[in-house]
């Protein structure tokens, strides 16, 4: 269902297991090696991982959206997973999610962003390019599913 007038309301919260069938099926949709299950669990159990879920009410029905995950790793905010179920893609929950993982990180003090990001995703390149990061380096053949090169960026 599109995103338009009939959204009442749309919310940000920690992402939790009943979250996870919805997650899943934008993690598909969204990723050419999708994480599993196993691997949004173990990122919610991690003490340092933050993973968010954004919830939108359309028409009385409530559903998950998008989601962000990042962990703090020393000084640094490192960005793991992002994505924005298709009907919802650039209406801006993207950008929200990032500039969100920035202010928490900022109230820890921690000013210094970073991700990994495969070269071929230029839609994901040219979002992270818009909240502030820049290409630093390239990791080759980093994702196993194609060998596919990744683009270090750094904000």
């Amino acid at each position: 269902m599109p995103p338009d007038e009939k959204t009442s309301r749309v919310t940000v919260d920690l992402m939790s297991a009943d979250d996870l069938p919805e997650i899943l099926a934008i993690e598909r949709e969204a990723q050419p090696a999708p994480w599993t299950e196993g691997m949004f669990i173990d990122e919610m159990k991690a003490s340092p991982a933050h993973c968010l879920s954004v919830r939108v009410e359309v028409q009385g029905r409530s559903f998950v959206a998008a989601y962000i995950i990042f962990r703090f790793v020393a000084d640094e905010v490192h960005l793991h997973n992002l994505a924005v179920r298709r009907e919802f893609r650039r209406q801006g929950l993207g950008f929200n999610l990032m500039n969100l993982m920035k202010d928490i990180a900022s109230q820890a003090n921690i000013f210094r962003r970073t991700l990994e990001v495969r070269a071929s995703n230029r839609k994901a390149i040219g979002l992270y390019e818009k909240c502030g990061f820049a290409v630093k380096g390239r990791r080759p053949r980093y994702y196993d599913d194609a060998k596919e090169d990744a683009l270090i960026m750094w904000a």
